[in-house]
């Protein structure tokens, strides 16, 4: 392993652990050499066994031994990984890392992934679900973790939801977010802005997928709603899952625009769930036919 010692966080190596942020590891102007940060040994594992590039670690020494060389053992033809600098130092300097302790030592600058099109994602699968607007990266990583886990195939995203591959919601996610098929839905055309408006205004996201042969339905507090376990929503051979951002939920437009409107039934005066408790049900109610 190629092992440097640190004595302070402030060696401009370590910039990408320290001073960028997530708008500036993201690097949009020029995506190929955008960066993210893994946290602790079993997201990091589950990047590598799905083939992301790793970068820098940055490690607590004491985790070397433990963790890293069996990692570097099983990865090492995939990526030369005895190339890759592994940052170290001793606790009490590592400890300036905000948040440093709740990573279990461990960190890793790893390349972004080149996403799919949408039609790949798309391609062959039964259930998908997609995210309008959803801004909060722990919903983000949950919903990933959530699908993953109870049968949706692939995700997509419109372009003002968080980033996936943002420090927390890869943590949120435990690692899912590598594994779960994703990708926008209009980032091909750099939907920023008024762009962001006429996309959603024009409904182009619902008929790409509707054009793709899914039936969509809009997660929604609607009085044409029915309810989640409707049997007409389990008998659709494709079926999309639409939810919307924290609050304010799905746009009037985009919920008329869906094949179906359907509601988690409530108790004792609750109106609703947090969008992502909402998914996970969701999710394993409308999962694919005959699958337990």
């Amino acid at each position: 392993m190629k092992i440097i010692n640190i004595t302070d966080l402030n060696q401009p190596e370590l910039d990408v652990y320290t001073r960028l942020t997530e708008a500036q590891l993201r690097n949009r102007l020029e995506p190929e050499k955008g960066i993210f940060i893994a946290e602790s040994l079993k997201v990091v594992r589950i990047a590598l066994e799905y083939g992301l590039e790793p970068l820098s670690f940055l490690a607590e020494r004491k985790y070397i031994d433990e963790q890293l060389e069996p990692l570097f053992k099983i990865h090492y033809s995939k990526f030369k990984i005895d190339t890759v600098p592994v940052y170290t130092g001793e606790r009490e300097v590592l400890a300036q890392l905000t948040g440093y302790e709740l990573t279990r030592g461990f960190l890793c600058a790893m390349r972004r992934p080149q996403l799919p099109t949408v039609e790949e994602v798309c391609q062959g699968k039964r259930r998908i679900a997609v995210m309008d607007s959803i801004v909060n990266s722990t919903n983000t990583g949950a919903i990933f973790r959530a699908s993953t886990a109870l049968g949706i195939e692939g995700l997509l995203l419109t372009p003002t939801c968080c980033d996936p591959l943002n420090r927390r919601s890869v943590r949120v996610s435990m690692g899912t977010v590598f594994q779960m098929p994703w990708s926008y839905i209009g980032e091909s055309i750099e939907a920023l802005g008024e762009v962001i408006r006429e996309l959603k205004g024009q409904m182009n996201y619902i008929s790409i997928l509707k054009n793709m042969g899914f039936k969509t339905v809009a997660l929604a507090l609607s009085d044409k709603a029915v309810s989640i376990d409707d049997p007409a929503l389990n008998s659709e051979e494709r079926l999309a899952i639409v939810m919307g951002t924290e609050g304010d939920g799905l746009s009037a437009e985009t919920i008329e625009a869906c094949d179906y409107v359907a509601k988690i039934p409530m108790q004792r005066g609750v109106d609703s769930l947090n969008v992502a408790a909402a998914a996970s049900i969701a999710f394993w109610q409308l999962r694919t036919p005959h699958t337990s």
